[in-house]
């Protein structure tokens, strides 16, 4: 069981930047072939993901955060990060990232989660 732990949430003012980071304890091989995703989920609604990246590096994002948020990898490291740039109050959640294979990454259909980290954005 791969264990994830994300970090580097916390409260911002709208327009502001936050970098979450995500550490996967699998092994490095295991880790740079696997796809990688940030999830987010607010109060009252479902989980859905933000951004995705495969193990070549191609990244995909929904529409509402395309051109604000940037997802990269450091195979070297086992981290995912997460770039959040022109923060809006509706970015406001927790946000968790998953690995494994890219069609499990976009269904998100994964039995563990991490405890995610907070993003809070204030008018």
């Amino acid at each position: 069981q791969v264990q994830l732990v994300e970090s580097g949430g916390g409260l911002v003012q709208v327009g502001g930047s936050l970098r979450l980071s995500c550490a996967a304890s699998a092994s490095r091989t295991i880790f740079s072939n696997s796809a990688m995703g940030w999830y987010r989920q607010a109060p009252g609604k479902q989980r859905e993901l933000v951004a995705r990246i495969t193990s070549d590096h191609s990244t995909n994002y929904v529409d509402s955060v395309k051109g604000r948020f940037t997802i990269s990898r450091d195979n070297a490291k086992n981290t995912v990060y997460l770039q959040m740039n022109s923060l809006r109050p509706e970015d406001t959640a927790v946000y968790y990232c998953n690995t494994g294979t890219l069609l499990q990454v976009i269904r998100g259909t994964f039995y563990y989660w991490g405890q995610g980290t907070q993003v809070t954005v204030s008018s």
